[in-house]
């Protein structure tokens, strides 16, 4: 396979996307687990088209570019789970073609070739939950076109304006998973040390960066929600922690093909750093500096799953091809090559199909989600689910703005504050839920203080279950 797409024509890319979609068309062709994320974005998007506005009427913490598209696949396409993964597809597209057409148009690697898009599209496939359409997968869209936009400066003598597109397309990033702003310093401590950008310049780029952070905010503050904005957004990037939906074992298994990989093309280039242009030598070290920022997000990732490291793929595919090209028999990188790519598939198809019986590795299992609590009879109900346990709005819709967990505990778990009682029964009041699950015991001690909210509601024969009257 290396063999094939190491000569640069121009069909390669069509041999290049037929691979990518003859990998993922089994999938798309069949059914495999929802996954709590994904049912989360799709409440989203089906709120936002009724109307309600994300964050004031929404409690969450998506990012509001990525809300934006949920919004526009729940009124394409409403709940469908095919259309996340086919608009997913899309951008892997994108990505793969960007990415090898940038690294060989720049002349950033010795030799033209298709490995580095090959690499990338194998790398995309860490497990099932990267087919989805993330908003890691969606900001890192954005990473790549300002890693493009630097490497235009680098390639030039000195920088020029066109650094604001840097600072930009990191803040577009930052607004589609929060956690990207972190790339800001990825882009300060590249344009310090491998540019000659001067200190208007730097302003250019903060400003870039701060632009479209500064028109969310001015919307949301037009729109008396900026105090919602700046709790379920801003300060919820530290708060929110879903451990419940992590799997650190298939995380690591699907992790560690390629970050060995990567490692191992890293560790090479201290004994070939003499092939290299000075040019090349510098994307190497920014690429470096990317890696380091991309862990750095670790610590704001609300949990840990496959696709929340997709932001991991560029640096991972740039030195794993360094790897393959130190191997001097051609016949031993062809095979490590294909050990890899079956491995990496294995897991990829295991972990959706369930291939190996009895073996629940890469299933993320506690990332799908569960049957609902809810007998059947109850369907497209509006309820409210008080806990993190989101299965029950499968086949029902969300009532009141009370949609994460971890940003409702603000009013539902501080009921001795009487602002936050007013809160809930003004909520209740303007969007009441026909039934309420109570997973966290706190319903009998909201109607003692909202003696109103009681009258409205009684218990069902269904633990944990309240009945509107």
């Amino acid at each position: 396979m290396l063999r094939f797409f190491q000569s640069y024509f121009p069909y390669q890319y069509v041999s290049l996307l037929g691979l990518l979609l003859l990998i993922r068309l089994p999938l798309l062709l069949h059914s495999f687990p929802l996954l709590i994320p994904e049912l989360n974005w799709m409440i989203v998007g089906e709120q936002i088209s009724q109307g309600n506005l994300l964050y004031r009427d929404i409690w969450d913490s998506v990012s509001p570019l990525s809300a934006l598209v949920y919004w526009g696949m729940d009124a394409l396409f409403g709940r469908s789970l095919i259309a996340l993964h086919g608009a997913a597809t899309l951008v892997a597209v994108f990505q793969v073609v960007y990415f090898n057409y940038l690294i060989n148009t720049r002349d950033i690697f010795p030799e033209r070739t298709f490995w580095p898009g090959l690499i990338y599209m194998l790398f995309m496939h860490l497990s099932f939950d990267c087919m989805t359409l993330s908003p890691v997968l969606m900001s890192t869209c954005f990473l790549l076109l300002a890693f493009g936009t630097l490497v235009r400066q680098m390639d030039r003598r000195g920088a020029t304006d066109e650094v604001f597109e840097v600072g930009f397309y990191i803040g577009i990033a930052a607004l589609f998973y929060l956690p990207s702003a972190l790339f800001i310093i990825w882009a300060v401590l590249s344009l310090l040390f491998y540019t000659g950008a001067t200190f208007r310049q730097y302003s250019l780029s903060l400003f870039g960066f701060l632009f479209p952070f500064a028109a969310t905010i001015l919307f949301y503050y037009l729109f008396d929600g900026l105090d919602d904005f700046n709790r379920n957004l801003l300060a919820a990037v530290f708060r929110v922690r879903q451990y419940s939906l992590s799997d650190f074992q298939s995380l690591l298994v699907s992790l560690f093909i390629p970050l060995g990989l990567g490692v191992l093309g890293f560790v090479s280039l201290f004994n070939r750093a003499g092939r290299y242009v000075n040019f090349q030598q510098r994307v190497q070290q920014i690429m470096a500096i990317w890696f380091v920022v991309v862990v750095l997000t670790i610590g704001l990732m609300p949990f840990l799953a496959p696709m929340m490291f997709l932001s991991f793929v560029p640096p991972m595919a740039y030195f794993t091809y360094f790897y393959f090209e130190g191997i001097r028999r051609a016949w031993l990188a062809e095979l490590t090559f294909t050990i890899a790519f079956m491995l990496i598939l294995l897991f990829f198809y295991q972990g959706a199909l369930g291939l190996i019986p009895g073996s629940g590795l890469g299933r993320l299992s506690s990332l799908q989600v569960q049957p609902s609590p809810l007998p059947n009879t109850i369907r497209n109900q509006r309820i409210l689910i008080i806990g993190e346990d989101l299965s029950a709005y499968r086949y029902n819709r969300l009532a009141t703005p009370y949609l994460n967990w971890d940003l409702s505990k603000y009013d539902l778990k501080n009921l001795d504050n009487y602002e936050s009682v007013i809160n809930i029964f003004d909520h209740f009041r303007k969007d009441p839920p026909d039934y309420i699950l109570d997973r966290e015991n706190v319903v009998e001690k909201l109607f003692q203080r909202a003696p109103a909210l009681a009258n409205q509601y009684e218990k069902t024969a269904i633990t944990d279950v309240y009945k509107r009257r």
